[in-house]
């Protein structure tokens, strides 16, 4: 099936309305929407990283802190 959107004619916000819609639906049944291969090297490749003490992981806060540093 495939689903027209009026893409063209939609507002910012109805657009992103659309997506959590979507979004949401998706979630219902992950199992449905396996993730790419790729996805899986990714993810080891940060767990290497993380591993060989090339990465690491900061808390929501530190995070945050850390773009703000960044940006000022």
């Amino acid at each position: 099936m495939q689903a027209v959107i009026p893409l063209e004619h939609m507002s910012i916000e109805e657009k992103l309305a659309a997506i959590e819609v979507i979004w949401a639906s998706l979630t219902q049944c992950p199992e449905d929407a396996p993730s790419p291969d790729w996805h899986k090297v990714v993810l080891e490749e940060r767990e290497k990283h993380v591993a060989e003490g090339i990465s690491q992981f900061f808390g929501l806060q530190e995070a945050k802190k850390a773009m703000r540093e960044k940006l000022l």
